[in-house]
């Protein structure tokens, strides 16, 4: 797919999703508008995003930021406690612990700041390519695409790319996309697969992209 025609994709979503895809890292990663959009609030609620829905995010995080409010106040806590917080969003003693290790490390290696550098940044517990991103786009304003599960099944469905892993689509899609479009495509297509072209039933009848959809011209759409 030719760059003139992800732009397409992306300008028609954004058309759609622009009022309520401002921060996905919110929405899509369940950090409440109570918290701050800064690197630590955003990396944290990402990687309680890991394996659970956007409620179950938002009510752990929500627990944990109002018991703690600092990196450095997570960095001393008991993972323990810790764990009842953050129960809802699942794995509860394998995240605590990756989170108050996540806190130490900031605090002790990196002076309480979240690194840019995406190479920096997974040296952290549970920390991959697409919480990187998501960091690095919705809390840093690094143009970055953070490739989620929408994101990788709606982009090869399309047939925008064809790849079996979402680190593969991450770099295929740099490669047809203008960098400053980056962010877009997180920020848009989660919101289309939520609503539209959803998991196991795309709605192709009441979608826009019809005419740059593989799947939906295989379906008669």
């Amino acid at each position: 797919m030719a760059d003139g025609q992800i732009v397409e994709v992306l300008n028609l979503l954004a058309e759609d999703y622009e009022d309520d895809a401002a921060y996905p890292g919110r929405s899509s990663e369940g950090l409440n508008p109570e918290w701050p959009c800064d690197p630590f609030h955003v990396l944290i609620a990402t990687i309680l995003s890991q394996r659970t829905r956007d409620d179950n995010t938002r009510r752990a995080s929500d627990n944990l930021f109002h018991r703690f409010g600092t990196l450095e106040e997570i960095a001393d806590a008991d993972p323990g406690e810790v764990a009842e917080l953050v129960r809802p969003a699942g794995f509860p003693k394998q995240k605590a612990n990756a989170i108050v290790d996540c806190c130490r490390m900031l605090r002790d290696e990196y002076g309480g700041v979240v690194p840019e550098d995406t190479d920096e940044m997974m040296r952290l517990p549970m920390v991959g390519r697409k919480t990187a991103a998501c960091v690095r786009s919705y809390a840093m304003g690094i143009q970055s695409i953070c490739v989620d599960t929408h994101v990788h099944r709606i982009s090869n469905l399309m047939g925008l790319v064809d790849t079996k892993t979402p680190e593969q689509t991450e770099f295929a899609l740099m490669d047809i996309t203008p960098e400053e479009r980056w962010t877009d495509i997180n920020r848009f297509m989660v919101r289309h697969g939520q609503v539209v072209c959803l998991p196991n039933h795309p709605h192709c009848e009441r979608c826009r992209l019809t005419h740059l959809c593989r799947y939906a011209e295989e379906n008669g759409f």
